[in-house]
């Protein structure tokens, strides 16, 4: 269950602003899509992405929001102006503010609340250092170490919520969890879709499991993230009951 709300930009910055370094990045006041858009060109320059690429997954997300009725953003959404090159607007998350709530349930009592429950098989959260500089941004060993610790690569997935609040961060993503193009990725449309700020993790993992809830998946991941650039990464395993 939960709720997307309003626009609310001007909260993004403070947010952010307590997440860095307090002596080297901090007094410097990047924003989060500046810090995104060094992600994004490192990815390019590393030959992992383009900018088409990134464009593509904007419309892939936002097009698979088209049924999501708390979408703030579904549809065809321009590619817009550069917000900080390498990114566009396209490529970048509205902001909202929102709640979010799970309900956990165990064994025959999470039966008796739905027909079909969707099972944490394993849920892990990693951090990462806070220095940029010491950090590859093209990777995110926390998320693949996460990953594993949950049991997402001891069999495929077939659904995939990602917290990835930029485009860029997408191809980051589906690198280090081995998502493949037979994985639905953000089938919800994402943050890109609808990002209500300390919210959007908790949405992913409440999408996945109404997906298993529904027989859309049967056996899903969910990832949450927080800090700048992929920082801390939790993730989550779901399954549903054999059929």
């Amino acid at each position: 269950m939960y709720a997307y709300g309003k626009s609310s930009p001007g909260s993004v910055r403070d947010v952010l602003t307590r997440q860095l370094d307090p002596y080297y990045v901090a007094p410097l006041w990047p924003d989060s899509i500046a810090l995104a858009a060094l992600q994004a060109q490192a990815l390019i320059d590393a030959g992992d992405t383009d900018e088409p690429a990134l464009a593509a997954v904007a419309t892939r997300n936002r097009a698979s929001a088209a049924d999501n009725s708390h979408a703030q953003l579904r549809g065809s959404v321009p590619r817009g102006d550069y917000a900080v090159r390498p990114l566009r607007t396209g490529d970048c998350p509205p902001i909202g503010d929102g709640a979010a709530a799970v309900i956990l349930a165990a064994g025959e009592r999470a039966r008796d609340l739905c027909e079909r429950p969707a099972w944490i098989r394993g849920i892990d959260h990693r951090i990462e250092a806070h220095g940029l500089g010491v950090r590859d941004l093209t990777d995110s060993p926390s998320s693949r170490l996460a990953a594993e610790r949950a049991g997402a690569f001891e069999r495929p997935v077939d659904t995939a919520e990602l917290h990835a609040p930029f485009t860029s961060q997408e191809v980051v993503l589906r690198k280090a969890l081995r998502l493949d193009d037979s994985v639905d990725i953000n089938p919800s449309g994402g943050p890109l879709a609808a990002n209500p700020i300390m919210a959007a993790g908790l949405i992913r993992i409440g999408e996945a499991a109404a997906r298993i809830q529904r027989g859309d998946s049967n056996r899903a991941l969910a990832h949450a993230t927080s800090g700048p650039c992929l920082q801390q990464n939790l993730v989550a395993v779901l399954e549903g009951d054999p059929r």
